[in-house]
C-alpha cells in the first residue's frame, strides 16, 4: 500500500508494517528541553506517529524522548532520534499527525514496540 507524503510532490512511502494505535497515553518530549511535544499516536519497530498540537518540520531530525514508567514509580527515559516525514491536520481541529522514523536507538525504540504490542494484544480463548 502507497501512502503520499504531504508537501512532497513526488516522494511516497510504501508502508509495509503494522502500527499499534496508543489513544494518546505515552507523552513524547524534547530531549533537550524537556518540553513536551505531543503523544505517541502509533507506533512500529522502525517509526511512530505523534500527535501534536503544532505542525512538524518535513525533513527534520528530532531529538525526543519518551518517559515510560519504571520500577517504584520512577519514570525510565527512553531517548531516540527520529526523522520527520509527512505531517497533516488531525481528525480533531487544532491537532496534527506526523510520522517519524527512527535513526538513532532504533533496537530500544523496536524492544518498545514489541512491548507494547504484547501487552495490548487481545488473547482471545480457544473454543472448547
Amino acid at each position: 500500500m502507497r501512502h503520499p507524503v504531504p508537501g512532497a510532490d513526488q516522494h511516497q512511502e510504501q508502508r509495509r508494517i503494522e502500527r499499534h494505535l496508543l489513544s494518546s497515553y505515552l507523552r513524547v518530549y524534547n530531549r533537550h528541553s524537556g518540553r513536551p511535544m505531543g503523544y505517541l499516536g502509533n507506533i512500529s519497530r522502525q517509526g511512530m506517529m505523534l500527535i501534536s498540537d503544532l505542525p512538524i518540520m518535513l525533513g527534520s531530525f528530532y531529538e525526543l524522548q519518551l518517559r515510560l514508567p519504571g520500577v517504584n514509580g520512577a519514570p525510565e527515559p527512553l531517548d531516540f532520534t527520529a526523522l520527520s516525514h509527512w505531517c497533516r491536520p488531525d481528525d480533531n481541529p487544532g491537532h496534527y499527525d506526523s510520522g517519524f522514523s527512527i535513526v538513532h536507538n532504533q533496537q530500544a525504540f523496536a524492544g518498545l514496540a514489541i512491548s507494547l504490542e504484547q501487552y495490548f494484544r487481545f488473547q482471545h480463548p480457544v473454543d472448547a
